[in-house]
């Protein structure tokens, strides 16, 4: 599994960050660990934490910024 973090441009500062799984797959997460949605690749789909999908594709850095 690999960790991918997710910064501010100008101060450098983590404000998240997104665990990629082996099959595609990604979890984002905010600067605290909370989990705040997720991307499945078998489906190309972007969903909220409650499950509702949001995007089709991968958005899943954009789960970050929103969230914060």
């Amino acid at each position: 599994m690999e960790e991918l973090l997710i910064r501010e441009y100008s101060s450098q500062r983590i404000v998240g960050k997104i665990r990629v799984m082996p099959n595609g797959d990604k979890e984002a997460y905010d600067f605290y660990g909370r989990k705040l949605g997720y991307y499945r690749a078998s489906d190309d789909t972007t969903r909220e934490l409650s499950g509702m999908a949001i995007a089709r594709g991968d958005i899943t850095s954009y789960l970050v910024w929103i969230k914060r």
